[in-house]
């Protein structure tokens, strides 16, 4: 990553790096700019949501796992929440590197029976919520390493998803940020107003 002398870099790390993550990838021959500048109907997201959750059902039942699959549209998205009476049940399911792996993996499902690339989140026991409240986390040691003299702060690459709560959350506190870099470089830089 390529960050100015004068940019201090948030590392994961300093914050809690155990946190459950479900990021958004940008695929491949999908830009950014193709995902967001195209907004489904509310059938569209209806459907993703049905495949979507039909497969991740499958999943549970190939693993022998209980959850609760709830659906949803918002924002221009179809959104997945699978929980479980016993939050050890899918503990294994919502660690970062899985998420982000069956996310992908259900978006392609959905993209077979569609046709069409799906920006579907994938929420599994609470992984959305711990990841945003990890985003927090470093957005406010950002926020002290500027109040203590540092020109900016530079977070570590993450998702479009994830950049766009880290924005939503920087303009909460009064602060700037943009976004540097390309592919999967792409990192926040916060600075003060």
């Amino acid at each position: 990553m390529n960050v100015t002398d004068n940019t201090d870099l948030i590392d994961t790390d300093t914050v809690n790096s155990e946190v459950p993550v479900s990021e958004e990838s940008t695929s491949g021959a999908h830009s950014e700019a193709q995902a967001s500048s195209e907004s489904p109907s509310l059938d569209q997201l209806e459907r993703e949501g049905d495949i979507a959750a039909d497969y991740i059902e499958e999943f549970l039942d190939i693993c022998d796992l209980d959850g609760d699959i709830d659906i949803d549209a918002r924002n221009g998205r179809a959104y997945l929440s699978v929980n479980a009476a016993d939050a050890d049940n899918l503990r294994l399911l919502s660690k970062p590197d899985t998420v982000t792996a069956l996310q992908e993996l259900t978006r392609l499902a959905v993209q077979n029976q569609t046709g069409v690339f799906s920006r579907l989140i994938l929420d599994i026991g609470g992984s959305r919520d711990a990841r945003e409240a990890e985003l927090h986390g470093l957005v406010t040691v950002a926020i002290e390493r500027i109040e203590g003299g540092a020109a900016s702060a530079a977070l570590p690459p993450m998702s479009s998803y994830e950049r766009k709560l880290v924005h939503d959350i920087v303009s909460a506190r009064g602060f700037v940020s943009e976004s540097e870099g390309e592919g999967a470089t792409r990192h926040t830089v916060i600075t003060a107003a």
